[in-house]
């Protein structure tokens, strides 16, 4: 039986929704000013921080496919979950220590390989909690959990860029006691995951859940994905503009904001209308929006455009999960999970660094139209997708 601390919504998901949140509280203390901290204080090229940003994001999303097997393979969540979180508050002290972009490099390798081993063995520990029909609206809970801790990290770094005159170093330092904090959450209030009845020896990936639709999906998943480049190049075109730190900050809150309300709502409405339709809206809105911000030349427009930036990722990211677990066995859901992330890990390390040549070579506004052509491409070839009756694996 799932535990509850309230008639809704099970124990465990409310604690990994805890423990996301101190985690991203300390991840979004310093996302929004470090790419700030890379350009200026340690004289980092633009083309450089895509790369950087690049091989971090295509590190977390390959090793969550090696790490989904694993945790499938053992039949066990809770140890891969705890590690990755551990790497996530070492590698805020490695940023801290920084002395030039290398170091940050390796600070981001250490940290996104943290996200690798923890990411798809936390969705299974969601999926494994669900009740039946409310998967969308349990993988949308957590998200609005993550997008908080996401809204109170900026201006928690806001309060400290004042107190410290700018010195963002010692914001590297502070957020070592959050993520320290999401390390002892999981560690004394989440429970493992039932372990499943099947012996290492005997795992095998059953691929036949594979299916077309699954397939097309993964498709449709990377092809957005190859135009959706690192979020270190809003906050560079917002600095581009002349924006302050502080309002370049206050404007990623924004986007964060949207996110919390409704990535619930969002979840709760895949579970009534289905995935595929909240999906294709998220889709849409990002192709707009990225439209939008190529033309985007004053401080003003960035600040309309921010908050809805935010709703794309309530309809897209607790949803694609939900997506995706209507195909999968509880028991195959690490890899599964995994595999769309190392897709998208493929896809995302080339938007990147495509994202940054596109800035240099040609102009910021073109990285932006680029990302907005590949997620029409990706909602049209969605829309092949027929609204009809998904399987249910609940096993």
């Amino acid at each position: 039986m799932k535990r509850r601390i309230s008639p809704d919504i099970p124990r465990p998901v409310v604690f990994l929704g805890l423990v996301s949140f101190f985690n991203d509280i300390a991840s979004e203390m310093i996302y929004p000013v470090l790419p700030i901290f890379l350009t200026q204080v340690l004289g980092t090229p633009v083309a450089i921080v895509g790369v950087i940003e690049g091989i971090a994001e295509a590190t977390a999303s390959i090793s969550k496919l090696t790490f989904g097997y694993i945790s499938d393979r053992v039949g066990r969540r809770k140890p891969f979950v705890t590690l990755g979180y551990g790497f996530g508050a070492v590698s805020k002290i490695m940023i801290a220590l920084a002395s030039g972009w290398p170091a940050v490099l390796l600070a981001r390798f250490a940290d996104r390989m943290g996200k690798g081993l923890r990411t798809a063995a936390r969705d299974s520990m969601l999926l494994s909690s669900a009740p039946a029909g409310r998967r969308g609206f349990v993988f949308g809970f957590h998200r609005a959990f993550d997008s908080l801790g996401a809204v109170i990290g900026p201006l928690l770094g806001l309060a400290l860029i004042q107190i410290y005159a700018g010195d963002m170093r010692k914001i590297f330092f502070w957020a070592v006691l959050p993520a320290s904090v999401s390390v002892l959450v999981i560690i004394f209030t989440v429970p493992e995951a039932r372990k499943f009845e099947i012996p290492g020896r005997r795992f095998a990936v059953d691929w036949s859940l594979l299916t077309k639709k699954l397939k097309l999906f993964l498709l449709v998943s990377f092809l957005f994905t190859l135009g959706n480049s690192s979020d270190v190049f809003l906050l560079l075109k917002a600095k581009s503009l002349g924006m302050t730190t502080t309002l370049v900050i206050l404007a990623y809150v924004l986007y964060n904001v949207t996110q919390t309300v409704l990535a619930t709502p969002a979840g709760s409405l895949s579970d009534r209308i289905g995935a595929r339709k909240v999906y294709l809206w998220g889709l849409l809105v990002f192709a707009i929006v990225y439209f939008l911000f190529g033309f985007a030349r004053s401080p003003a427009h960035l600040f309309l455009l921010f908050p809805v930036y935010g709703l794309y990722i309530a309809a897209t990211d607790g949803v694609s999960k939900a997506f995706i677990s209507q195909y999968v066995t509880e028991n195959q859901s690490g890899t599964f999970f995994g595999l769309h992330q190392l897709l998208n890990a493929v896809a995302g390390f080339a938007a990147s660094v495509i994202g940054g040549i596109i800035w240099t070579r040609i102009s910021p506004a073109a990285t932006f139209w680029y990302g907005s052509i590949m997620a029409m491409i990706a909602f049209m070839f969605f829309s092949l997708i027929s609204p009809g009756k998904q399987p249910d694996n609940s096993t």
